[in-house]
């Protein structure tokens, strides 16, 4: 049964055929509002004509279709004219407009030529203008064509309403937001065609147009970051998040054929300087798609965490949504391919010394823990944690003592979830996160010190809180040989954060220092249980 993630993402899909649905209603309205409005001025005033002249013999409606031979010749060849004319303006200003697009996004006039209502309106001005060729060497001395003169009139007038209302959607088309939804929907009607195709050859042809699709969605993404447009690359982010879940549904019932390494892949920049091996193993997880994806976002993550920060979270939480959709329909292939890249945004971000970021990214990470322990699977949680830990002491060496403190406090809300689901995972956590403030750290380092023992402390609040003194007491054991000044400022500041709101504006939502009032009043039993265990010791 397709989990939480699929409606979504079929939920997603759903509301882009509306929004093509309602575009096509509104060209249309507005177009017969044109045309009804055309009509009512001109049969109003030419009524008003007839009567107000007192012409003789039959109404109005009759006169104006008794077309004279003689004059019809000239209105004949005036419509020639008019519709060449019409369709060229047409044709000179879509073109520039689209012309324009296309500097700055690639593929927008293939998507432009394919889209039904640009071919719809294109065919139209086409037969308007070649019949009306034909029609004005029609003309004779004795005979007027009259069905076919109203139908080219009714063509022409046409042709003339619809320039508005189809010079509004070409704009609606080519908004970068509808550009985005384009290339999104042509990817994951690409991987459904692929996926279930007849023979190796289309799979082949499919991998292809798949893969120059998400090309599309990273360098509308980084040429949106170079050009400080937020909403557009967070979008495009948005859409690779959204064709990676929607993969999965489409994975499932895919052939083997579509996982076989095609040419166009092997040339593929992403995938060439991969040996032999590694496509292989790309090829027996059934991955290159979900790799591919996860590349973009890794080339678009690095884009952006020197201009453009926001972005850079918006990935950390769009790779976050995927790992949970892989873990909802047990993909764990892809749930390792999901940390190996959220390991190497923290690798980017910390050779970048950039705190602010690996601390949005850890949150992140830290979720995506959470969702790995409360869906029972403990060897990925545990996974989570080792790499957490590992970026931990690394930020401590580098000096970044502020990464390390956020990696302590997030393997404590780790610690705390795991025990309170009870999970098989929850000593190995809480053993890799007593060994965060041990070797290589330097003792004289006090302040990233201070943080770990805090986040330590706090979890050992919430043991005591929870009657489980087995657990706070090895926590006390592992402080014993702190020193008694260290201990007192650690309790000291943990006991006056009152409010869990911090004073500045954070994503977390909540002061790291802040305890329970029911964990605070354990605070004194835990400190008390780390003096008798350094006097044992």
């Amino acid at each position: 049964m397709p989990g939480r993630a699929f409606q979504l993402a079929a939920g997603s899909r759903a509301r882009m055929n509306n929004l093509d649905r309602d575009s096509y209603r509104r060209f249309a309205f507005q177009a017969a509002i044109l045309a009804w409005a055309a009509l009512a001025v001109f049969w109003g005033f030419y009524c008003a004509d007839f009567y107000l002249s007192r012409q003789p013999g039959a109404g109005p409606i009759a006169l104006y279709f008794n077309f004279d031979p003689g004059s019809s010749s000239n209105a004949l060849s005036t419509l020639v004219g008019v519709n060449a004319a019409v369709f060229g303006i047409v044709i000179t200003v879509v073109s520039i407009i689209v012309q324009l697009s296309s500097e700055r996004y690639t593929g927008v006039a293939r998507m432009f030529l394919r889209d039904r209502l640009n071919i719809y309106v294109a065919a139209y001005y086409v037969i308007a203008s070649a019949t009306s060729v034909w029609l004005a060497a029609a003309g004779h001395s004795e005979f007027v064509p009259r069905i076919t003169l109203l139908v080219m009139l009714s063509l022409t007038m046409g042709g003339l309403i619809i320039t508005m209302p189809y010079f509004g959607y070409v704009f609606w088309f080519l908004a970068p937001q509808n550009l985005v939804r384009h290339i999104h929907e042509d990817a994951v009607r690409t991987a459904n065609k692929g996926a279930h195709g007849q023979d190796q050859a289309e799979c082949f042809g499919a991998q292809a147009e798949m893969l120059f699709a998400l090309e599309e969605l990273t360098d509308i993404a980084n040429n949106s970051i170079s050009g400080k447009d937020k909403i557009i690359a967070s979008a495009s982010a948005d859409a690779l998040k959204d064709f990676a879940i929607a993969y999965l549904d489409v994975k499932q019932h895919a052939n083997g054929a579509w996982f076989s390494i095609g040419p166009a892949i092997r040339q593929n920049p992403d995938f060439v300087a991969m040996d032999a091996e590694s496509l292989g193993d790309l090829e027996a997880r059934r991955t290159w798609v979900e790799w591919k994806v996860m590349r973009q976002y890794l080339s678009i993550y690095n884009e952006a965490l020197s201009s453009m920060r926001d972005v850079a979270y918006v990935i950390a939480i769009d790779t976050r949504y995927i790992g949970d959709a892989a873990a909802r329909v047990n993909d764990t292939e892809l749930i390792d391919l999901v940390f190996r890249f959220f390991n190497s945004y923290m690798r980017a971000t910390l050779n970048a010394r950039d705190v602010r970021t690996a601390y949005n990214v850890l949150n992140q990470y830290r979720k995506l823990g959470e969702a790995m322990l409360q869906q029972g699977r403990t060897k990925a949680a545990v996974d989570a944690v080792k790499h957490m830990k590992y970026y931990g002491l690394l930020s401590f060496e580098t000096e970044l003592t502020f990464v390390t403190e956020t990696v302590a406090y997030d393997l404590s809300a780790l610690a705390q979830l795991a025990n309170e689901l009870s999970s098989p995972a929850e000593s190995e956590i809480l053993r890799e996160f007593l060994e965060l403030d041990r070797a290589p750290f330097v003792r004289e380092q006090e302040k990233a010190l201070l943080g770990v023992r805090k986040a330590q402390v706090k979890l050992a609040a919430y043991y005591l809180s929870t009657g489980q003194e087995d657990r706070a007491r090895s926590i006390a054991y592992d402080m014993r040989e702190e020193p008694a000044e260290r201990l007192q400022m650690i309790r000291r500041q943990l006991e006056n954060v009152g409010s869990k709101d911090f004073w500045e504006i954070i994503d977390r939502g909540r002061n790291f220092e802040f305890m329970p009032d029911a964990q605070r009043a354990c605070l004194p039993a835990f400190f008390s249980a780390v003096e008798e265990a350094a006097r044992a010791a």
